[in-house]
């Protein structure tokens, strides 16, 4: 579609959950109501962040620069920023609300964490940013330490995301499945780091049954093509964490304080949410394939 109508149609989507979202809710309950709508807003923020713009000075000086016809209200920067940051909440409920709508029925979900590094290691010690928050972690797909949090998020077989949370870096993510999997019953495909009887007992307990390769020193008696659909499953994830890295940057977070993190992280969260469910109805057979969601 062009981008005339991905605009109107986030437009259009937010506005419908943006009344379901907060209600007869009166969300400032002193002062004048801003210039700029909430739905508007956050329609911005969805569409800069599907585009790659990551950041919120990009963000406005794109809608400023060559959609101010579209958005005559857009004011300032500083205004745009801090009123995008204040709605963090209700864009947390519209997700919840539009991933209740697509994951419901659903029994078969994917785990996984990632890191969202917030300073280079070298330095989070003199910057002394988000003190006692933060920790310092690994990543083993770059071999290498970083100082900030981990993404934990569980995901359905077609790519929805179901739930999402972050933890300290140095929180192990066995730790975080209970709360991330809150909830839902029936199985979850995750890698053999999640492998932990204590935690399968307790996954079993909530009704979640656990499926994990196992170690080279352990026994596998289940059948090898059990094993080899499982693990063809669980790239789904690997592929879903890439695009919210490449194209919705949520590895590459400037903040320095934890209120701007999480409404940084939740609305990309959103954006993906909104740009999933646009696209299943234009890709159904690939609703994960964004790059065609916009001519």
């Amino acid at each position: 579609m062009p981008i005339e109508e991905f605009i109107i149609s986030v437009y259009c989507l937010i506005d419908e959950l943006l009344k379901e979202a907060i209600g007869d809710t009166k969300l400032r309950k002193r002062g004048e109501n801003p210039a700029l709508s909430d739905c508007e807003v956050i329609t911005m923020l969805i569409v800069g962040e599907y585009c790659g713009l990551g950041s919120d000075k990009k963000i406005w000086h794109h809608f400023k620069t060559h959609w101010q016809e579209w958005f005559p209200r857009l004011g300032c920067r500083s205004s745009f920023v801090r009123q995008g940051a204040n709605l963090v909440h209700v864009q947390g409920k519209i997700r919840e609300i539009l991933s209740g709508t697509m994951c419901n029925n659903k029994d078969l979900f994917l785990f996984d964490g990632f890191p969202i590094p917030v300073c280079h290691i070298k330095r989070y010690k003199r910057k002394r940013v988000f003190g006692g928050i933060g920790a310092v972690g690994y990543c083993a797909a770059k071999d290498e330490h970083y100082f900030g949090f981990k993404g934990h998020i569980l995901i359905t077989s077609e790519g929805e995301i179901k739930n999402f949370s972050i933890a300290a870096a140095n929180i192990d993510e066995r730790d975080m499945l209970p709360e991330v999997a809150e909830g839902i019953t029936g199985d979850i495909i995750a890698d053999k780091g999640l492998i932990r009887p204590e935690l399968t007992e307790l996954l079993a307990r909530q009704g979640i049954r656990l499926h994990t390769p196992l170690r080279k020193n352990m026994q596998d008696k289940r059948p090898k093509e059990f094993i080899k659909t499982i693990m063809n499953i669980r790239r789904l994830v690997e592929t879903m964490i890439g695009q919210l890295t490449e194209r919705f940057q949520i590895q590459s977070i400037r903040a320095k304080d934890t209120w701007h993190l999480m409404a940084k992280i939740t609305r990309k969260i959103l954006a993906h949410t909104v740009c999933f469910h646009i696209n299943k109805t234009l890709n159904p057979k690939n609703p994960l394939q964004m790059d065609r969601i916009v001519a």
